[in-house]
This record gives structure tokens, C-alpha cells and sequence, in this order.
């Protein structure tokens, strides 16, 4: 009996964090990071404000859940057994939907990043970003064809640049490209450096077809 009210008290605990994330993702694109209170949130998501608290240390760490929450559940991207440029396409399309998803929210954090706190979550956002392209180049170091013009450092951070937010919003949101021209160019970019003697043309692949910038 204890263990099932238990698991009845982490239900309710787990969707009174979804309903604040789901909330605080409104708000916080509807009023920026500053103008956000945490009265407003828990108004915005129906709990206390005690309870908010209780569930998140702080504003930055609501912002920080509302953007982890983007991430989950979507393609990473890998491909079994693929060669290097379908890889790398893979790569590319699943890092742009990603980036696509959260540029409404990545670009309340960077309005924001005069205050200390989402500073520190703004530079923890690029170094797990880096990481995560760090992780992808190992792999596609090891498919036959990689470069050995290019330091595997200096491979990371080519990608990093060319999938970055700030690039996704100078292209995509700024200049009118839709989610797929951004993809090809950066897919061909980066094919022709990392796998030189490649055609060049690689497939595009995963879920940002259907993607629209803005």
C-alpha cells in the first residue's frame, strides 16, 4: 500500500512539473526571461507558488527544464552502419530540428544572458552542445573517407558554428531560409571538408523536411 502511494505521490509530482514547463515555455516566449516572475508561472501552470519552489529550485531552472523538454523524445540523429556523409547528414538534419524546436526559448536565454544565472545556463547549453557535436565527429572519424586535413577539434567546432543557434537565427529567423535550405547548406559545407572525396551529394535525412523556420 505505502509503495503504491508512493508511486501515486511521483505521478502527481511529474505532471505538476510538465504542467509548469508546459506553462513557463508559454510565458517566458510571451514575456521574456526578466518579465517572467515566478508568481506568474505558478498562476500560469494553476499550482502555489509554494509549489513551484518545491519543484524547481528557481526561475533559471524552470528555463532550464522547459528547454530539456524540447530535447526529449526526438531523433538523435544516428544512423547504424551508415557511411560518413549519410551520417553526417543525419547529423546535420537532427541537430537542425533540435535547434529549430527550441529557437523561441534559446533566444529568450540569450536576451537574458546579461543576468547571471542564465549566463551560467547559457554557457552550459554551448559547452553540452560542443559535446554533443565532439560525440557525433568521433563517429564519423571513423568511417573510411574522413579527413585527415582537419584536427577533430577543429572538425567540432566547424560543425558547432554552422548548426549553432545564432546561425539558425541569422539564416532562418532573419533572412526568410526555410529549415531545409539551411540543412543542405551546412550539409555540403561541411561534407566537402570532412569527407573530401565525397560526391558531395548526400541524402538528406531525419525529420526536418517538415520543419518550418520563422
Amino acid at each position: 500500500m505505502n509503495g503504491a502511494r508512493r508511486a501515486a505521490g511521483r505521478n502527481r509530482s511529474a505532471d505538476t512539473r510538465r504542467r509548469i514547463v508546459e506553462a513557463a515555455t508559454r510565458l517566458f516566449v510571451e514575456r521574456g526571461y526578466l518579465e517572467t516572475t515566478m508568481s506568474g508561472l505558478a498562476g500560469a501552470a494553476g499550482v502555489a507558488v509554494q509549489t513551484l519552489y518545491l519543484s524547481f529550485d528557481g526561475k533559471a531552472a524552470v528555463l532550464e527544464a522547459a528547454l530539456a523538454a524540447q530535447a526529449e523524445n526526438h531523433p538523435s540523429g544516428w544512423v547504424p552502419d551508415a557511411d560518413g556523409p549519410t551520417l553526417l547528414a543525419a547529423h546535420v538534419s537532427a541537430t537542425a530540428a533540435a535547434v529549430a524546436r527550441q529557437h523561441p526559448l534559446a533566444a529568450v536565454l540569450r536576451a537574458a544572458a546579461a543576468d547571471p544565472e542564465p549566463a551560467a545556463l547559457l554557457a552550459r547549453s554551448r559547452r553540452d552542445a560542443l559535446a554533443a557535436h565532439a560525440r557525433a565527429v568521433d563517429e564519423l572519424a571513423e568511417r573510411p573517407g574522413f579527413t585527415v586535413l582537419v584536427s577533430l577539434q577543429r572538425a567540432t567546432e566547424m560543425a558547432a558554428a554552422l548548426l549553432s543557434p545564432e546561425t539558425y537565427g541569422l539564416l532562418v529567423a532573419d533572412q526568410g531560409w526555410t529549415v531545409p535550405d539551411w540543412v543542405d547548406w551546412a550539409t555540403r559545407h561541411l561534407a566537402v571538408d570532412l569527407y573530401p572525396g565525397s560526391s558531395g551529394q548526400t541524402e538528406r535525412v531525419g525529420p526536418t523536411e517538415e520543419v518550418c523556420g520563422g
